[in-house]
């Protein structure tokens, strides 16, 4: 009897003003796509979901998503909570998943995120975002909003290594070519440097296009036994390994504002579990609420030394054909951030990466035969790796 965990189906729904929807549609959407992906798997095979949203009852009016959603995909009556983890509440219920059926309390699970963020207007939107920090110290005190709360970070790496603005512009460029490609992408078109440089400024040194839109969405993966994946799917993807960690919730307490800490110790642990290292890595998804944190990202799941990340961007490395080519469906930047689902859309993307299943225009090569997905909660106060294997 084997001892892993598989995705044996995953879908997303696309990204988007899903005005058209509500949050039980939206996330059938998503449901109803990984459901189809595999002619073994049917809706009664799932014994338990884990319900991703950050901002339910908030963004938008249902509070209990997950018993809601259940009940809408005829799933009653099996198990199903809802968790949060701010910007990484969608890569926790996919860990909640993996645990549960690691325990051997279930055999067959399923991690869904949704979120709908247009419901209220972008002002109210962006104060709710900014709240989660330290709220009296931070919020109400001095209220940064969360491209501010970015900033300190991207400004300090500035300072530090010389990273500038057009190397931020240039994640940006890169996320638009990629999300340009991806059908289920928010954003569809290319911009250039100029451009991303031009835009607004929002709060230095961030810039409209170098940050992640606010919008709506869901996604899905189903997740099995050893046994029971290889029983519903050809062609399973293992979880290969898991990392997770928390960062002090007051900035001040701090001691560096030129990487996330807690992301570190996640990957740290991912690559440990999976006994591999970064050079394995074929393709990853990482967290790039601002262009500024792909950067930083680069450099704290070990893809280069700490003030190397620049280089990466610079030199092409992080597109098809390089040594770590990163965000190929377009990012949180380009594809979208609706805050629940993110963290199950990378899984979906790197899980079809990693079968071969999506444009060969975004395609990465895939040697070694790993996926690396990275989410961030916060400004890491939470953070999850997942190391994905075929």
């Amino acid at each position: 009897m084997g001892n892993r965990v598989g995705v044996v189906a995953s879908g997303q729904a696309e990204f988007g003003i899903r005005s058209e929807v509500d949050v039980r549609e939206i996330a059938a959407e998503s449901f109803v796509e990984a459901i189809g992906s595999e002619g073994n798997l049917d809706r009664g095979d799932i014994e338990f979901a884990s319900v991703g949203s950050h901002g339910a009852g908030v963004y938008f009016e249902e509070c209990l998503p997950a018993p809601l959603i259940c009940e809408y995909l005829g799933l009653n009556p099996i198990g199903a909570q809802r968790v949060e983890a701010a910007c990484a509440t969608g890569m926790s219920a996919v860990h909640v998943i993996y645990a549960l059926i690691k325990s051997g309390y279930i055999d067959v699970g399923m991690a869904l995120g949704v979120e709908k963020m247009t419901e209220v207007p972008t002002l109210d939107m962006v104060d709710f975002i900014g709240r989660p920090g330290s709220y009296l110290w931070e919020f109400e005190s001095f209220g940064p909003t969360f491209p501010g709360y970015y900033g300190i970070y991207a400004t300090a790496h500035m300072d530090r290594f010389g990273t500038t603005e057009e190397d931020y512009a240039r994640v940006a460029v890169k996320n638009h070519k990629y999300g340009s490609m991806n059908d289920k992408a928010f954003l569809d078109k290319e911009i250039d440097v100029e451009t991303a440089l031009n835009s607004d400024m929002i709060a230095y040194p961030h810039r409209l296009y170098f940050c992640c839109p606010i919008n709506d969405g869901s996604a899905c993966v189903v997740m099995a036994s050893e046994d029971k994946a290889r029983e519903l799917s050809e062609d399973p993807v293992w979880i290969g390994g898991l990392g997770s960690g928390t960062s002090s919730v007051n900035l001040s307490n701090r001691g560096s504002f030129v990487g996330i800490e807690s992301a570190q110790v996640a990957a740290r642990q991912a690559y440990d579990m999976a006994g591999i290292g970064p050079e394995d890595i074929d393709v990853s998804c990482l967290h790039d609420s601002f262009t500024s944190a792909e950067i930083m990202a680069y450099e704290d799941v070990g893809f280069c030394e700490k003030g190397g990340g620049k280089e990466l961007i610079r030199e092409g490395q992080t597109y098809v054909g390089g040594d770590y080519p990163v965000n190929l469906c377009g990012g949180l930047k380009a594809k979208g951030h609706p805050i629940g689902a993110t963290g199950v859309s990378m899984i979906h993307e790197l899980n079809k990466q990693l079968k071969g299943e999506v444009k060969s225009s975004r395609q990465a090569s895939i040697d070694n035969g790993y996926a690396l997905a990275h989410n961030v909660g916060g400004t890491g106060h939470y953070a999850y790796v997942t190391v994905l294997e075929r």
